[in-house]
């Protein structure tokens, strides 16, 4: 694997930073979306301890090649549903997802909304050059929705629990009344960055409101 190399934004090292570094000496399974030449892969085999599983997607047959100790690689298209829970029934709940694909409005949409169901609790997803929203090349969906509309909509989802909020009668039988998407119950934080939205994964329970002493 010698002669291997990454194309990385140099800003998105200080993201890998603040998202990843509580894992660097955990035993963890990653999962990156596109392989290319296999230096990315190489770059978390580095990182992260050397007894965690590494894991790519490529739809290029060619990036087989980069299989090596604890890196695997799986060729299939990243919108295939199938093909991915194929991938996830063989490795378990990833820790890590980091979609740098094919960068289309279509795969990360796809690709988000099958694999964040399968994330670990307390994982987190990360959707790499989401610039391309703001590039019609990459806009490939009849309803036109882009990454970065898909990924706005999901902020709002995250406050889905208050639509019907009645600070009245808001108690234990009004709650059980409220129906929220998984993705409400589970998203805990969405972080927009410079062509970078990271999402962290925490189931959330029903928000409560207590009355807490102050001395």
């Amino acid at each position: 694997m010698n002669g291997l190399y990454t194309d990385k934004w140099l800003h998105y090292f200080d993201i890998y930073t603040e998202n990843f570094s509580k894992y660097k000496n955990k035993k963890i399974t990653i999962l990156e979306i596109g392989v290319f030449n296999g230096g990315s892969l190489k770059m978390w085999q580095n990182y992260f301890s050397s007894d965690s599983l590494i894991v790519g997607i490529d739809i290029i047959p060619q990036c087989k090649q980069y299989e090596k100790d604890n890196i695997k690689v799986y060729i299939g298209d990243q919108t295939d549903v199938s093909f991915l829970g194929s991938v996830i029934k063989d490795i378990g709940k990833p820790d890590i997802i980091i979609d740098d694909g094919g960068h289309t409005s279509n795969q990360q949409i796809i690709s988000f909304d099958y694999l964040f169901k399968h994330l670990n609790n307390q994982g987190i997803y990360l959707v790499e050059d989401t610039h391309t929203s703001y590039h019609p090349n990459f806009q490939d969906r009849q309803d036109s929705l882009t990454f970065m509309d898909y990924a706005k909509s999901l902020s709002d989802q995250l406050n889905l629990w208050y639509k019907d909020y009645d600070y009245k009668i808001y108690k234990k039988e009004v709650k059980e009344k409220i129906n929220v998407s998984y993705f409400t119950k589970n998203i805990y934080k969405i972080a927009f960055y410079n062509s970078i939205v990271a999402f962290h994964k925490k189931h959330i329970g029903m928000p409560e409101v207590r009355k807490i002493p102050v001395k």
